[in-house]
């Protein structure tokens, strides 16, 4: 299992949901973090808190539909001269609910995949090459297990977008301890899933992050986190290496 104690994260979508409940997770193993929100603002208090558990940490800001906005905050993430071993993109927009799918438009599609596809992918190939470079790194992209629902049109051809792009990529990869995997959290009660989902946010830990310390060489997987509920880190990390292809 990876130590990453002293290893800087990137964690996008930390201000609130499973992205804050991640970051303080990762500070307690150690870890130090790059905190993205939506404004510097929002990321005030996750960002004192894991200060307060003794890590080092910045926060970033960008609004992931702006895409120049998306380049200028890996733009101030690299002036701060750290090295990013880990990079876990959380975020995501679910922009619509089309009762009336027939009648989906443009903007759904357009909208999700800059937020859920585009901007995920141009961080995977800012952080990619410099962890190819090292010899080391962890890519965890959040996808989503939602199908067969002409309702969310957007968000899920998004998703199934970062999928193939996540797999593809790892496909170049796989057999080097540079390593991109999926994950899913599940239907969660935050922000994105609503009140009635079925999960707590919590059930979501460790899972979420276990893409971040397996120590396999495999790349391309779909490392769902309901699958680890419950379980420690160190029993999701050996169970991830062993059931997961």
């Amino acid at each position: 299992m990876v130590d990453v104690k002293g290893k800087w994260a990137f964690i996008t979508g930390a201000a609130r949901g499973i992205g804050y409940l991640t970051a303080k997770f990762m500070a307690e193993q150690g870890c130090n973090l790059i905190l993205h929100g939506r404004t510097l603002e929002h990321c005030e208090k996750v960002l004192r808190e894991v200060k307060d558990i003794g890590v080092e940490a910045y926060s970033v800001a960008a609004e992931l539909s702006d895409l120049d906005a998306v380049q200028k905050m890996l733009d101030d993430i690299d002036a701060f001269g750290v090295r990013v071993d880990i990079v876990l993109n959380n975020a995501g927009m679910q922009i619509a609910y089309r009762t009336d799918y027939f009648k989906t438009p443009v903007s759904d599609y357009t909208e999700s995949f800059k937020i859920n596809t585009i901007a995920p992918a141009m961080i995977c190939y800012h952080f990619m090459p410099k962890m190819i470079e090292y010899g080391f790194g962890r890519i965890v992209n959040t996808t989503s297990g939602i199908q067969l629902e002409p309702e969310q049109a957007g968000y899920s051809a998004s998703k199934a977008a970062l999928d193939k792009i996540t797999i593809d990529l790892g496909s170049k990869v796989n057999g080097t301890d540079v390593m991109i995997n999926l994950t899913d959290p599940g239907w969660c009660r935050t922000d994105l899933g609503g009140s009635h989902a079925p999960n707590a946010p919590e059930s979501a830990i460790p899972g979420i992050v276990v893409g971040a310390f397996v120590d396999d060489k495999k790349s391309g997987r779909h490392l769902n986190a309901q699958y680890f509920v419950g379980m420690t880190l160190e029993d999701a990390v050996a169970k991830a290496e062993k059931d997961f292809a």
